[in-house]
């Protein structure tokens, strides 16, 4: 039996990129829609900027208030990788702040998302890299490990696999997993082909058609007085 609870995996299958790319622009809100409305992680994990975030999942899982292995993790991800981490939810220590993240996006990583707390919020606020967290403290990690990096981990409620594609916006966040890629981004473009015409009917007839709302009403034998 190895060492449980501090591993490190090197290598693992990232998607084709052109699978990623099929979500840029996509609205977060009709992706979880086209996944039964149950997809969205925790929202309290919110975004520290207005960076859309989209990228191939990296995923650290640490011990509450440790950032050990988000230092080795930031050497290894890829330019588009996101980097992923599992900090159980924790929010009284941060796990990382400006410096790293400066260090991440030069090294090319497309967004870094923390179960956790942060901390230099408004440097975060300002950049031009996908940042979101659970909270902000002040309160500095510490460094002593475990963890691991490019397990299967939890994140905000849901599963999460290295490889997974991740999709964030000002709403929140969905894990997609590469084999529903496809089919999921023609469904959630034709929901936005369908909106806008919603919205068209909106604003030059003023009307907005939804006869299932009194079909609903009968069904319930809705008194009206």
């Amino acid at each position: 039996m190895g060492n449980v609870g501090c591993k490190i995996v090197s290598n693992f299958e990232r998607p084709d990129k052109k699978l990623v790319e099929l979500f840029r622009g996509l609205p977060v809100a009709n992706i979880d829609d086209c996944m039964n409305r149950t997809a969205a992680v925790d929202p309290m994990i919110k975004p520290l900027n207005k960076t859309p975030l989209l990228g191939t999942a990296f995923t650290v899982k640490v011990p509450e208030g440790d950032n050990l292995m988000f230092h080795k993790a930031m050497d290894m991800a890829q330019p588009g990788d996101v980097i992923v981490i599992d900090a159980n939810g924790d929010i009284n220590r941060s796990i990382f702040g400006e410096l790293m993240i400066s260090y991440c996006k030069k090294r090319g990583i497309a967004g870094v998302i923390v179960d956790g707390s942060v901390r230099d919020a408004d440097a975060l606020a300002e950049m031009d890299i996908a940042i979101y967290a659970k909270g902000i403290t002040p309160n500095g990690p510490y460094k002593n490990g475990p963890g691991e990096i490019n397990t299967t981990i939890s994140f905000g409620g849901e599963i999460v696999h290295p490889g997974d594609i991740i999709v964030g916006d000002g709403d929140g966040i969905v894990i997609i997993r590469p084999e529903d890629a496809e089919e999921l981004a023609e469904k959630t473009r034709q929901v936005g082909i369908k909106e806008s015409a919603i919205m068209k009917e909106i604003i030059e007839a003023g009307t907005y058609e939804r006869p299932w709302v009194d079909e609903v009403l009968a069904t319930l034998k809705c008194e009206f007085k």
